[in-house]
């Protein structure tokens, strides 16, 4: 056979046989999908309907999402997350405006923001609702991110009445979170009152990847929005992934309590873990989110031990390490991760990671920050000046720089104990 280096590599990890505790959902187990997807890989036909015109077999599909999930409208997203988002952001601001945004916003957000013209104003996570109450400034939307990378949850009842009160939107990026309109309790924030929210269903669903939907829960939002989609969109969506899409649908219908063990198993892992010293962050029943610094290690480190016993975590950075549990995943693959905790040598704490620096002062907008003239620099040499690009390190994960905010010393300092280098600037 001819080189085909990436088909090579998914085939070498494969033989690995490692405990997936990573994206996508599936877990590549052989009961979460039909067998026959590749044979049913087609394109817009007068029997399978097109998304951005959709009558017939995908509006059906679409409509009974909608119902499982309790939203005015669900729309089929081929393109991730991503797509989902952006249409969103072009839904709540069609002529532009100024939106509220958690600063741990994904880099999706960012640059569709910029392509449509938004001025994001940003505030951390945790004072979100602060800013929402108190601003002064005009403000069009509100954008926040829950749950994060590790599971952890907003606040989203507070947030939604507050943005009620100012007539705004409240959008949520839920990429993580799908699962959580099926766990006990009910955490999907769509049901605790988002406008809308963007699901990447492929993260923890029986859904290929670059499977999400898009849901939305007020009824204005509803007309514009295949419109909205398809401005970003791929023009030949994937006919095996939205299929996926529907399947996974099917499934919840049927097995409504499909995250009952999963949430048991997790509960388990956890206690586990904190009989060893280490505490789970996630407020995601479904997740693992084990902060290793507790014991003396980085995540990074945690997760070399468990790749060396057969386990594939999700995400590892410098005081913690995310596992994705799923209904895919086996009595094994849990077996294998329960031993290893117990296996990660245990000492005196890391030093506390340092609290972010205040956020930098904005100069221009962030449109033309991103499609302005830029160049890299050394990193001490930025100070001054106008990044052109996001700096984000993990953990926290929280960008410290945006695209049009100057660089301070302060920014420069804490991106340099990150192993930051250069940053692009203007």
């Amino acid at each position: 056979m001819t080189e085909a280096p990436l088909y090579t590599a998914l085939l070498q990890h494969q033989e690995k046989h490692m405990a997936p505790f990573h994206t996508p959902g599936h877990k590549c187990a052989p009961n979460a999908l039909p067998t026959n997807l590749l044979r049913l890989d087609y394109t817009e036909l007068p029997d399978t309907d097109s998304l951005f015109e959709a009558s017939g077999a995908i509006l059906q599909a679409e409509k009974l999402a909608a119902s499982l999930f309790g939203a005015k409208r669900t729309l089929f997203s081929a393109g991730g997350c991503s797509l989902c988002i952006q249409a969103m952001l072009r839904l709540a601001c069609p002529s532009g405006g100024t939106v509220l945004c958690a600063r741990n916003a994904h880099r999706t957000a960012v640059n569709a923001m910029a392509l449509l013209g938004l001025q994001p104003l940003w505030a951390m996570p945790n004072n979100i609702l602060y800013v929402l109450n108190n601003s002064t400034k005009s403000i069009n939307a509100c954008y926040v991110t829950s749950p994060d990378y590790y599971g952890r949850l907003l606040n989203i009842p507070a947030l939604a009445q507050a943005c009620k009160h100012r007539h705004i939107p409240l959008l949520v990026d839920n990429a993580h979170g799908t699962q959580l309109a099926f766990t006990n309790p009910d955490l999907h924030p769509l049901h605790l009152g988002a406008d809308m929210t963007a699901d990447s269903a492929h993260k923890t669903l029986n859904v290929l990847t670059g499977g999400a939907w898009l849901q939305i829960g007020n009824p204005r939002y509803v007309p514009g929005a295949k419109s909205a989609m398809s401005l970003f969109a791929s023009t030949s969506p994937s006919y095996p992934i939205m299929a996926s899409l529907d399947l996974a649908r099917a499934f919840l219908q049927e097995h409504p309590e499909a995250f009952t063990p999963v949430q048991q198993q997790v509960q388990h892992l956890e206690q586990a873990a904190a009989a060893h010293g280490i505490t789970n962050v996630s407020d995601d029943p479904t997740r693992l989110s084990l902060r290793t610094s507790d014991i003396g290690l980085t995540g990074a480190q945690a997760a070399e031990i468990f790749r060396q016993n057969g386990v594939e975590p999700e995400m590892a950075d410098g005081g913690y390490v995310v596992f994705i549990c799923t209904p895919w995943n086996t009595a094994e693959n849990y077996r294998r991760l329960e031993k290893t905790i117990a296996l990660l040598p245990a000492g005196k704490p890391l030093p506390k990671l340092p609290e972010l620096p205040e956020l930098p002062p904005v100069r221009i907008p962030l449109r033309k920050a991103v499609f302005s003239p830029s160049r890299s620099v050394p990193l001490k040499q930025a100070v001054g000046r106008i990044a052109a690009e996001a700096a984000c390190p993990c953990p926290p994960g929280i960008p410290v720089v945006m695209p049009g905010e100057e660089v301070t010393a302060q920014a420069v300092e804490f991106l340099s104990g990150y192993g930051f280098f250069s940053l692009r600037v203007l």
